[in-house]
């Protein structure tokens, strides 16, 4: 396990640093926690540590300091996939990555599927009122990339931690109507979804719903609120 400082900057309702806060508090690691507005434009300082200036990063290492003042001692980290799998290094015990290289592999290219096939797919539909069909044969393709049970490769990983801030609000926004999509296309996706055909995908979202690191922090009025707040600024481009 990990002895050195680390310090998380995030913002709330952030899925990128949600990533991170996932990993960090199922490997057990203590942190400290530098908080921003989200949206607002960073201080001067913080571009030490991310030089373009986004949430999540992490520093590594080095003394005990303000958050606010990193020390150049520290390793300076960011971009919410790469800090997945460092935490997933730096506490191995955690097991956030299989030790078996093929569920390691399969891990990460669902992880790949998920980033290439699904999550502008997400976006066009949700925020861009795009044809809601890309976005169920993109998901199809993912369903067909879970294991027969449990989660993205059997066990609990990195997989899992890097879509389920996503996947999750794409269904809560669904369930309770938000986004830019048409009436009749959101009722093609809540048809679809609730169908036989994706009874695998709806398995996969209960459970993420019933893992404690997710469950604990898990605010359907936050993220409700910061959707309609999105979509509002997508829908003015």
């Amino acid at each position: 396990m990990s002895g050195k400082q680390i310090t998380f900057y995030t913002a709330a309702y952030s899925p990128f640093s949600e990533r991170v806060r996932l990993a960090l508090d199922e490997a057990g690691a203590k942190y400290t926690v530098h908080e921003f507005d989200k949206g607002r434009t960073k201080p001067e300082w913080y571009y030490q540590i991310n030089p373009l200036g986004k949430i999540p990063a992490l520093t590594y290492g080095g003394p005990d300091v303000p958050s606010d003042q990193p020390s150049p001692e520290s390793a300076k980290l960011f971009e919410s996939l790469p800090l997945l799998e460092f935490i997933a290094e730096i506490y191995p015990e955690a097991q956030l990555l299989p030790a078996d290289p093929v569920l390691r592999t399969k891990a990460r290219t669902f992880i790949q599927l998920y980033v290439n096939y699904v999550h502008d797919l997400f976006k066009g539909a949700f925020f861009l009122g795009q044809p809601a069909e890309p976005i169920l044969q993109a998901i199809a393709e993912l369903q067909q990339a879970l294991a027969p049970t449990g989660f993205a490769v059997g066990q609990f990983s990195i997989a899992d931690i890097a879509v389920a801030p996503f996947l999750m609000r794409m269904m809560l926004f669904l369930r309770v109507g938000l986004g830019a999509y048409s009436a009749e296309d959101g009722r093609k996706m809540r048809d679809a979804l609730g169908s036989e055909k994706f009874a695998r995908f709806a398995r996969y979202i209960r459970d993420l719903h019933e893992r404690p690191s997710i469950k604990d922090h898990w605010d359907e009025v936050g993220f409700v609120r910061l959707g309609t707040v999105l979509w509002l600024r997508y829908a003015s481009w």
